[in-house]
């Protein structure tokens, strides 16, 4: 009678473990999906970045080093290989973005272009999805993180190397964002 308690206790313990495994697994499988979400927006601004530097080209020629800025961070953006390199990689080409809007405002004849107005508003349509896009990666994150880091998943993933992952952040920018915008007249 023992010997059979045993063995039930053995497989029950077995279920639970696959049963929390297999909830890991498909909480990185959905972190991972959430990111290829967020490839496809990257790909299309990857694509648009040197549409918008050529027409800027056109206009403001004497800003080559903000330009060269913005082509090298996509490029870094481009090669980036692993989740964590994509996210720090994008972080500097929004970055270099943003610089270039500060730049653009010293063109009013660039602004009022036609060609320019239609990639600036692809841009800023492409943003807002990446911004929704990297809220649902957070969240699948944050819901991997949640379970590798709880008792008594965390022992399943200590076991069979689930790790806590890197958020979709503001990195260096979040200094910036923190500041009140300055208006002038």
């Amino acid at each position: 009678m023992t010997l059979i308690v045993v063995i039930a206790v053995v497989v029950l313990l077995l279920f639970w473990v696959m049963s929390l495994y297999n909830r890991l697994v498909k909480l990185r499988n959905n972190r991972e999906n959430a990111f290829a979400d967020i490839d496809v927006q990257l790909k299309q601004r990857h694509d648009l970045v040197p549409q918008l530097v050529a027409t800027v080209k056109g206009y403001a020629s004497h800003e080559k080093e903000t330009l060269d800025r913005v082509i090298a961070a996509r490029n870094g953006a481009v090669a980036a290989k692993s989740i964590d390199d994509k996210i720090q990689a994008e972080n500097m080409l929004t970055s270099a973005l943003s610089g270039l809007k500060v730049t653009l405002e010293a063109y009013p004849d660039l602004k009022a272009n036609q060609n320019f107005i239609q990639l600036q508003e692809e841009i800023s349509d492409l943003e807002n999805k990446l911004a929704s896009v990297r809220r649902y990666f957070n969240s699948a994150t944050r819901e991997l993180n949640n379970a590798v880091e709880t008792f008594p998943s965390n022992l399943i993933a200590g076991m069979f190397g689930f790790h806590k992952e890197m958020m979709f952040d503001l990195g260096e920018q979040r200094a910036t964002l923190e500041e009140a915008p300055k208006i002038s007249f």
